[in-house]
């Protein structure tokens, strides 16, 4: 079977979710967050990730036309993400197959809506689609590998006289699956959108999923930071820039602090921030929490 045929056999399998509107909760999935998928970098990187630990092995590969998947591009994951656990809540059928118009993922993700943006997104499922995963998260067997990208296939849609009507794309197995799972995903900080930094944005999604709101926060040393993040950065480099981010704490929600071992070694420390209880009040009476969210 060509894979053309392949690809039109699995859209005729598929039945069409339609993105909910409306201001959703951002969500993320957990695995995303906590191990090194995407590049941190806004210059296109062609090099390999290769992470192994006693328990997990990822290899994320790119190809030179359009390099890696960048944490940018993953807010097109965070958005489908939303979607599905917001459509699952409100007994909604999902689906792998999504479609939406532009304006709402880019407005989801706070970015422009002009041609540029548009073109930019473009670029973004490009780069989702050509990069290659290869994991052992989540699979029965040790040494069994689940291999897929970030996007099966997506397409610009338009009506039969030449309207663009939006965009349609199909998401892999892997992820689909985790996003489900109500322990795989977590409420994010809208601010996130705002974080400027490959590093921050990367250094987020780490605090968020180990940190959560655990009153005695999280930590972890430099090098197992530098060895997680998945970044070409030399260690020297790494470790400035994580020593700016905690000098300027930019992470909403989150206080940072670095702590100097007996021999030197830095090691991040990270504690949520305790809101104002009348702010707190307010908040809880507004409508943002979902089932299903963890906290």
């Amino acid at each position: 079977m060509t894979s053309r045929h392949k690809r039109a056999s699995e859209r005729d399998q598929l039945d069409l979710f339609r993105a909910l509107p409306g201001d959703l909760a951002p969500r993320d999935a957990q695995d995303l967050m906590a191990y090194p998928f995407f590049s941190l970098a806004k210059s296109k990187r062609v090099r390999p990730i290769d992470y192994r630990t006693r328990t997990v092995a990822i290899r994320v590969e790119a190809v030179p036309d359009h390099g890696m998947a960048t944490i940018w591009d993953a807010d097109v994951l965070i958005w489908a993400a939303s979607q599905i656990v917001e459509a699952r809540d409100a007994g909604l059928k999902t689906s792998r197959l999504m479609a939406a118009t532009p304006y709402e993922i880019l407005t989801f993700v706070g970015r422009g809506t002009g041609a540029r943006d548009y073109d930019r997104l473009k670029a973004a499922f490009d780069r989702l689609q050509s990069t290659t995963v290869q994991t052992s998260i989540r699979q029965p067997a040790e040494r069994r590998r689940h291999r897929f990208s970030w996007i099966n296939e997506w397409k610009e849609t338009a009506d039969p006289n030449g309207r663009p009507l939006g965009l349609e794309l199909i998401l892999p197995d892997w992820f689909y699956a985790g996003v489900l799972d109500d322990a795989l995903v977590l409420t994010i900080d809208r601010a996130y959108f705002d974080l400027t930094g490959g590093l921050e944005r990367w250094l987020y999604r780490v605090v968020r999923k180990h940190g959560g709101r655990q009153a005695g926060g999280w930590s972890f040393d430099f090098l197992h930071l530098h060895a997680k993040s998945g970044s070409l950065s030399p260690l020297k480099h790494f470790a400035y820039d994580l020593r700016e981010i905690v000098r300027r704490q930019t992470l909403p929600g989150y206080r940072l602090l670095i702590e100097r071992g007996r021999r030197g070694a830095e090691r991040l420390v990270f504690t949520p921030i305790l809101r104002e209880p009348f702010v707190t009040t307010l908040r809880s009476n507004a409508p943002t929490a979902r089932p299903g969210d963890k906290l």
